[in-house]
């Protein structure tokens, strides 16, 4: 293999503004605007923090197809993703949990936060182990993921809209995420214990 060729590869792993993960830069960018818009005084500024929530996130549709698309994937574009969404979920629970301190608001946030962390050595450790494939991200985990995030938005907006409890059905998606984030977390866990993995 040619020099030209490993500098090539090596190129790859390391940062590289691009179109996706310029995407991925402006979501979290996107996360102090989110809390800034929270506490604007006003009554659209919840409503004004659920729009600039979801435009967040709809970045995070778009930066992966791009980079697919384009042939824009790296392994800092992989790495900053995740981070990103994990940051802009952090941030929005905390938020959340400050605006409402019910216990079982808090408890949702506090399982959901703890399995990412959780979850995060995971896959470092399983990454030191050469078996990082163990934990992949499942069906069960985008199904979380999709709840947790419109469980958000919807808490996030707070208003009633036309008649519709939209916060209450929000706190109601956010538990039942939290339920298949514990069901999830248990999952990674049997795929990462010593006698699956091949290590003790």
């Amino acid at each position: 293999m040619s020099p030209e060729t490993d500098t090539a590869g090596d190129a790859r792993h390391y940062p590289q503004l691009n179109v996706a993960t310029a995407l991925t830069w402006m979501r979290i960018a996107a996360i102090p605007a989110v809390a800034m818009v929270f506490y604007w005084p006003g009554h659209w500024s919840r409503p004004l923090s659920c729009l600039v929530f979801t435009l967040a996130g709809l970045t995070d549709l778009l930066d992966g197809y791009l980079a697919r698309r384009l042939g824009q994937t790296s392994k800092f574009g992989a790495f900053l993703d995740p981070v990103a969404d994990k940051l802009m979920v952090a941030v929005v629970l905390i938020l959340i949990v400050q605006a409402d301190p019910r216990v079982a608001v808090a408890l949702a946030a506090a399982v959901i936060i703890g399995r990412e962390i959780a979850v995060s050595a995971l896959r470092e450790w399983m990454a030191e182990l050469g078996a990082r494939s163990r934990v992949a991200v499942s069906g069960i985990g985008k199904a979380k993921t999709t709840l947790q995030m419109i469980g958000l938005g919807a808490m996030l907006y707070r208003h009633d809209l036309r008649g519709l409890p939209v916060y209450d059905i929000g706190f109601a998606l956010l538990i039942v995420a939290a339920v298949i984030t514990l069901w999830s977390m248990v999952g990674y866990v049997r795929a990462t214990w010593p006698g699956r993995a091949g290590n003790r």
